[in-house]
C-alpha cells in the first residue's frame, strides 16, 4: 500500500496551535498518572513494587520510545488513527479508533463512581449507591461541556490536574516515611516481600500496565501543537520520568501506611491520607483539601482522555470511516462536539445499567473498570505491529526521532510490548491458577463482545455511505 513519506503533512485548516512543550508534558502526566487506579495497583501487595519496576523497564520505556517515533514521523491530527491507517488501511484504523473512543466513554463511569465514593467518604458517609450514580452522571456532562470549549482554555484543566496529582503523590510518599519512622510499617516491605510473586494479586497486575498507557494521546491533537517534531520526544521523556517516580512513590506510601487487608479500591487514597495526616483539626482539614484536589484530578483525567480520544474519532469521521456525527465540530471553536455528546450519552447509559448489577460502589467500580480496560487495551494490539510495518513499508519517511538500536532492537521492543498488552487483557478476567469467576467475568466478556459487534456494524454502515 502507498504510505505517506512526508514528515509533516499540511496542518489541518482551522486549528489554532496552542500546545507548547510544557503543556504537552503536563497533559501527558495528567493522562497517564491516574489516581483512581493507585489503590488497585497497591492491592497487589508489597510485590507491586517490583512489578512496577519490571513493567517500567520492559514496557513503559520501550512504549514511550515507539510512540515518540510514530508521533514525530506522522504528526497529523488524529494520532493513533493515522498510524494504524498508514500501516493497515482504513478498516483497521476505524476499528482501532472505535475501541479507543468507546473505552473512554465506558471508563468514565468507573472514574466518576470512584469520584462519588470519595466525595461520600469525605462529606456524606451515608450516601447511597444511586445518589453516587447521580453524581457520576452530573460529572460526566460537566466533562462534556469542558470538552466543547476551546483547547486553548480547556488545556488548563489537565495542566492544573497534573500539578495536583504530583502534590498528592509526594504527600503520600514522603508522609509515609515520616509515619513509618514513628509508627512502623503497615506491611512487610523487606527485599524478600517485594519480589514478584504469582497469586491472587495478579488480578490487579494488568492495572499497572494500564496505568502506564497514554503516551500517544497527545498526538490526537498534533494539529494544535506548535512544534510536534521537537516537543513530542521531549514531553515523553520528561513526563515518563515524572510518572514513574510518582507511581512508585505513591504505591510505597500506601503500603507503608495502610495494612493490605484494610486497603479498599475506592477508599484507599483517603484512608491513607487520614492515617498520615489526620488526628488533629489541622490534619483533618489538610485531608479534606487533598481529598478535594484528588476529586479534581479525576475530572482532569477524564477531560484529558476525552480531548485526545474525541479528536481522534473526529478525524476518522471526516474520512467517513466512522459515522459523520463523530466529526461534527463547533463552527468557531473547532472542538468535536458530536463525539463529546456521544461520549456523555454512552457513559450515562452504562453507569445506570451497571448500577442495577452491582451490590456496592466498589463492585461497580471494578466491574466497569475491568470492562472498559479490556477494550482500552485492544487498540494497542495494533499499535506495535503498526510501528514495525511502517518501519518496513515507509523506510524513507523523515524520522525526527528514531528508536535507537536498528531493526533488531525495534522488533524486540515491539514484541515485548505486545506480550505485555496480551497478558494484561487476559489477567483482567482470569488469573492463572485460580478458577474462573464467571459471575464477574461473564458480564465483562459479554460487554466486550457487544462493543466489538456494535463497532463492526457502525464501521460497515460508514463504509457503505462512503462508497455512495
Amino acid at each position: 500500500m502507498a504510505v505517506s513519506t512526508q514528515a509533516a503533512p499540511g496542518t489541518p485548516k482551522g486549528f489554532k496551535k496552542v500546545l507548547r512543550s510544557l503543556d504537552m508534558t503536563l497533559f501527558t502526566v495528567c493522562a497517564i498518572l491516574v489516581m483512581d487506579t493507585l489503590a488497585p495497583s497497591a492491592a497487589i501487595g508489597p510485590s507491586s513494587i517490583s512489578w512496577w519496576l519490571i513493567t517500567l523497564v520492559l514496557f513503559f520505556i520501550p512504549y514511550g520510545l515507539i510512540t515518540a517515533e510514530l508521533g514525530t514521523t506522522y504528526p497529523e491530527q488524529g494520532g493513533l488513527y493515522v498510524w494504524i491507517k498508514n500501516a493497515f488501511g482504513e478498516k483497521w484504523a476505524a476499528r482501532t479508533t472505535w475501541l479507543y473512543w468507546i473505552n473512554v466513554a465506558l471508563w468514565m463511569p468507573s472514574v466518576y463512581i470512584l469520584f462519588a465514593g470519595m466525595f461520600s467518604q469525605l462529606f456524606f458517609p451515608e450516601m447511597g449507591l444511586w445518589m453516587q450514580i447521580g453524581i457520576g452522571i452530573v460529572m460526566t456532562w460537566i466533562t462534556v461541556w469542558i470538552g466543547t470549549i476551546t483547547l486553548e482554555t480547556g488545556k488548563w484543566i489537565p495542566n492544573i490536574g497534573a500539578i495536583f496529582k504530583a502534590v498528592i503523590m509526594i504527600v503520600i510518599g514522603v508522609g509515609a516515611f515520616f509515619y513509618a519512622k514513628a509508627n512502623g510499617v503497615a506491611n512487610d516491605l523487606s527485599f524478600k516481600a517485594i519480589l514478584p510473586e504469582w497469586g491472587a494479586g495478579l488480578a490487579f497486575l494488568p492495572v499497572i500496565v494500564y496505568n502506564f498507557m497514554g503516551f500517544e494521546l497527545m498526538s490526537g491533537a498534533s494539529g494544535e501543537m506548535k512544534n510536534p517534531g521537537k516537543d513530542i520526544p521531549r514531553a515523553i521523556i520528561t513526563s515518563g520520568a515524572l510518572i514513574a517516580v510518582f507511581y512508585i512513590l505513591g504505591t510505597v506510601g500506601i503500603l507503608m501506611a495502610l495494612p493490605l487487608d484494610q486497603l479498599g479500591l475506592v477508599s484507599g487514597i483517603v484512608d491513607t491520607l487520614k492515617i498520615l495526616l489526620g488526628g488533629t483539626p489541622l490534619g483533618n482539614a489538610v485531608v479534606v483539601v487533598l481529598g478535594v484536589a484528588a476529586l479534581y484530578t479525576f475530572l482532569a483525567n477524564m477531560v484529558t482522555w476525552t480531548i485526545g480520544a474525541n479528536r481522534t474519532a473526529a478525524e476518522a469521521a471526516k474520512e467517513h470511516e466512522m459515522p459523520d456525527i463523530f466529526g461534527r465540530e463547533h463552527p468557531i471553536k473547532k472542538t468535536p462536539v458530536g463525539a463529546f455528546v456521544l461520549t456523555g450519552i454512552v457513559s450515562t447509559v452504562v453507569i445506570i445499567l451497571y448500577g442495577f448489577m452491582a451490590g456496592n460502589a466498589e463492585d461497580l467500580f471494578w466491574t466497569l473498570f475491568a470492562f472498559s480496560s479490556m477494550i482500552f487495551l485492544m487498540p494497542y494490539l495494533a499499535l506495535f505491529p503498526a510501528f514495525l510495518k511502517l518501519r518496513h513499508d515507509d523506510p524513507n519517511a523523515i524520522r525526527p526521532y528514531r528508536v535507537p538500536g536498528g531493526k533488531p532492537v525495534a522488533i524486540t521492543l515491539a514484541v515485548i510490548c505486545e506480550l505485555f498488552i496480551i497478558q494484561a487483557v487476559v489477567l483482567f478476567v482470569w488469573v492463572p491458577g485460580q478458577p474462573m469467576d464467571w459471575a464477574f467475568a461473564g458480564p465483562v466478556i459479554i460487554g466486550v463482545l457487544i462493543t466489538l459487534v456494535v463497532g463492526e456494524i457502525m464501521i460497515s454502515v460508514s463504509k457503505k455511505k462512503k462508497l455512495k
